[in-house]
């Protein structure tokens, strides 16, 4: 069996609709301006982004979970973007179709926000 890590991805609607045609298995390749494709190593930190980032930008946000081969995974340096718990990989927009074929299993929704739904 395959040792994993588990990686999250906040992400908005049209990320997440390209996500859902690719069968919940790949990430889009990123945009011109994107050159880094960086998913979070932990859950409270993605559910921060989805939240109070995604939401007022595009009206939701969602938090992804995924695995990822672990040895294929320790390519890529941890970077710490903030506090003690901001981490992040950052995986070259060039590498994201292999990233993509290391991907064990399906990426799946696990938190959903909404802007109806945001206290005032």
């Amino acid at each position: 069996m395959t040792e994993t890590t588990t990686l999250w991805r906040p992400t908005g609607p049209r990320e997440l609709d390209l996500v859902r045609a690719s069968g919940w298995r790949a990430w889009p390749p990123r945009l011109p301006d994107q050159p880094i494709f960086y998913p979070v190593l932990n859950e409270q930190y993605a559910v921060m982004i989805a939240r109070d980032w995604n939401v007022p930008a595009s009206g939701a946000g969602y938090v992804t979970r995924f695995h990822v081969e672990r040895a294929f995974a320790a390519r890529y340096p941890v970077r710490q973007v903030g506090g003690r718990d901001i981490l992040e990989l950052w995986v070259p927009a060039e590498e994201l179709d292999e990233f993509n074929r290391h991907i064990v299993g399906p990426i799946e929704v696990v938190h959903e926000f909404r802007a109806e739904n945001r206290p005032a």
